[in-house]
Parts: C-alpha cells; sequence; structure tokens
C-alpha cells in the first residue's frame, strides 16, 4: 500500500472537529448542498482521479508564480523542495477525499486536522520544516477561486455533456468552500465561528 508521509485522516489521536455535525449540516444547508451535488462530485472525484498531478502542476505553479504564497512553503526566503514535495501529496488526497469520501466525523476531524496545520497551532509540525509559521487567514479565503476556477477544464476532459460539467463544477465549488470554511475555524473566536 501507498502511504503518505503525515495523512492522518482516521488516525487515532486526532483532535475532534469543534464544529459538529449539526453544524456541518448547517453549513452545507448554508452552501446549498444537495444530494445532487453529492452525485456530481463523485462523478468529479472519478474524472480528476487520473488528472491529480496535472491539477497539482497548475496549482502549484500559481503558488511558484507569486512569492506572497510561496513564502508559506521558504525558509529564509527559500522555497523548501522536500516540504513543497510532502504537502503536494497530501493536497493531491485531499482531491480524492473532497469528491470520493462521506462527509462524516472522520472527515470532519480531519478537515479540522488540516486547519490545524495551516494556523501556527500545528504549521510546520508534520514535515518538521521551519517555513512561515502561520499561513495568513486572508489566503486561505482568497484561494477558494483559484482552486475552484482551474478545476473546470479538468472536469470537461472525460467527455461528458456542458451540463453535467457544469454541475460538477457546481458541487466542486460549494465542497471547495465548506472544506477551506472548516480550515479558517482556527483563525475565529469559538463564540464567533
Amino acid at each position: 500500500m501507498n502511504t503518505i508521509s503525515g495523512y492522518d485522516f482516521g488516525k487515532a489521536g486526532l483532535s475532534k472537529s469543534p464544529v459538529s455535525m449539526a453544524d456541518l449540516a448547517l453549513l452545507k444547508a448554508t452552501v446549498l448542498w444537495s444530494e445532487t451535488d453529492e452525485k456530481h462530485l463523485r462523478i468529479a472525484g472519478e474524472v480528476l482521479r487520473d488528472q491529480r498531478e496535472a491539477i497539482l502542476d497548475v496549482w502549484y505553479n500559481f503558488v511558484g508564480s507569486h512569492n506572497h504564497l510561496l513564502r508559506y512553503f521558504s525558509h529564509k526566503g527559500q522555497p523548501d523542495p522536500d516540504y513543497l514535495a510532502a504537502v503536494r501529496k497530501r493536497f493531491g488526497q485531499w482531491i480524492e477525499d473532497l469528491c470520493m469520501r462521506p462527509y462524516d466525523q472522520q472527515w470532519l476531524d480531519y478537515q479540522y486536522e488540516i486547519a490545524l496545520r495551516h494556523h501556527r497551532t500545528k504549521k510546520n509540525r508534520t514535515d518538521g520544516v521551519a517555513a512561515e509559521p502561520i499561513i495568513h487567514f486572508r489566503y486561505m479565503v482568497a484561494f477558494i477561486y483559484p482552486i475552484t476556477a482551474t478545476i473546470k477544464s479538468f472536469l470537461a476532459h472525460k467527455g461528458h455533456s456542458a451540463e453535467t460539467v457544469e454541475a460538477m463544477h457546481q458541487a466542486w465549488f460549494k465542497a471547495v468552500t465548506l472544506s477551506v470554511l472548516l480550515w479558517c475555524q482556527p483563525y475565529v473566536n469559538p463564540e464567533e465561528f
């Protein structure tokens, strides 16, 4: 079995998300999540599965072309190639998890783990690096757009109708928004989240 360093989905010892399953249901309702979205997100997962490396190339080229983003993977002004490679493997798995896993307690708990790894609470610990100690909140939210806008052409690669591609894209957009929103939890006072 191929293991991904630092990929701890479902492992004992992860903190339980402070967001409850009831809260998650309300958040899903707020992003207009439906069973149709769930169906189309699964189709998207099948479409994207063998395109992950190409998708990651687009996203990594985007980050790499913006020093204000690349700094989060750098030490003393120099990008850390090992750190970038480790995060890339987990980012690729995130695509699969976002599309194919049920949004249950395990999924919710792992979103919290990802959140902590972006926040100063656990940033850099998983890979033992000395990069920027936090990914600033503003870039967490702003990154929703490029991750959503750049995926549509990949969704169209398997010959689905324009209507199905659009439905997959809308489901992806909702799922990314939901996921990133959960990653923002540590940045907000608990009583204000």
